[in-house]
């Protein structure tokens, strides 16, 4: 049995164990932290009132390398949820980069080669330096089609990086018209031009703390509460609670009890439930920061 056909078997059985709410089958040296994920992404769905009705997954080969009696694969993995909560019913929707490797035709091994967040970086807050324009109206419908378009995928006019969490969610906010200012200082202000950005462009740190003091240019307003959020509005992570902001998501739509659903590029991400607690990196003393962007 091919890699293809062996991964498709494993991730069917995955999709039943999901969609019955049964125990994630567990296979030769697999993390068990996605196990662990996957129970919290069930139980969360139950605490909501929603249910996956179905699952979809499909393999894409990226590379693959042999030696004697093992063979590996660089592959994505595209994983397409229907989710039926009260009267609503939407598509979530996933690209993950995996490895998995097979010795003698088994699957012996299968997992994930992302980490959704950046690593800690030193840079530190920007405050406001007053310098460039004044905000202007933010063009919300735009920022959507934008984040709906390039979900899966990298804009060529644009760099694209390993973690592109933050990049995405600028490149959505510039769509929408949000302006830039404090080129050519990377330390100060939300830019980008030509070859060169500001730390806060690229950096979930730097743009976490941008949206707390910026008064002109791209401005945001912080709320309590993940339900005051709009689509166009972002919100920001900080997987272990110390104080390192590490991931950003663009919210797209709200699911039926008011909450947000988010897309997201890392493991790229379509109508994904605000929390992430789904995710390897969610740990319990996860923080979370709600900015609603000035319109």
């Amino acid at each position: 049995m091919g890699w293809g056909e062996e991964l498709k078997s494993f991730w069917k059985d995955q999709a039943t164990s999901l969609i019955n709410g049964t125990e994630l089958a567990r296979l030769g040296i697999r993390p068990t932290t996605e196990e662990e994920a996957a129970a919290r992404y069930l139980q969360q769905c139950e605490d909501r009132g929603a249910a996956v009705i179905r699952i979809k997954n499909k393999g894409i080969l990226l590379s693959k390398k042999g030696f004697s009696k093992d063979q590996m694969y660089d592959y994505l993995l595209h994983q397409q949820f229907l989710i039926k909560q009260g009267k609503k019913l939407y598509q979530e929707e996933r690209m993950e980069k995996r490895f998995a490797k097979m010795n003698e035709g088994d699957l012996v091994l299968d997992c994930s080669v992302e980490v959704e967040g950046e690593r800690p970086q030193t840079i530190e807050s920007e405050g406001d330096d007053r310098v460039g324009m004044k905000g202007s109206y933010y063009d919300r419908l735009s920022a959507l089609k934008y984040a709906e378009r390039w979900w899966d995928d990298y804009n060529p006019a644009y760099q694209s990086f390993d973690v592109d969490c933050t990049n995405y969610i600028s490149q959505c906010l510039h769509a929408g018209k949000a302006p830039m200012r404090g080129y050519p200082d990377r330390t100060k202000g939300w830019w980008m031009k030509g070859s060169n950005w500001s730390y806060s462009w690229t950096v979930a740190h730097a743009l976490r703390w941008h949206l707390s003091g910026s008064k002109t240019g791209l401005r945001a307003r912080e709320v309590a509460n993940p339900d005051d959020l709009i689509p166009g509005d972002i919100i920001c992570y900080d997987f272990d609670g110390d104080g390192h902001w590490q991931h950003t998501t663009f919210v797209v739509d709200n699911d039926e009890k008011g909450y947000p659903l988010v897309n997201a590029h890392t493991t790229n991400s379509r109508m994904r439930y605000w929390a992430y607690e789904d995710s390897t990196a969610w740990t319990p003393e996860i923080k979370y920061k709600f900015f609603h962007i000035e319109d």
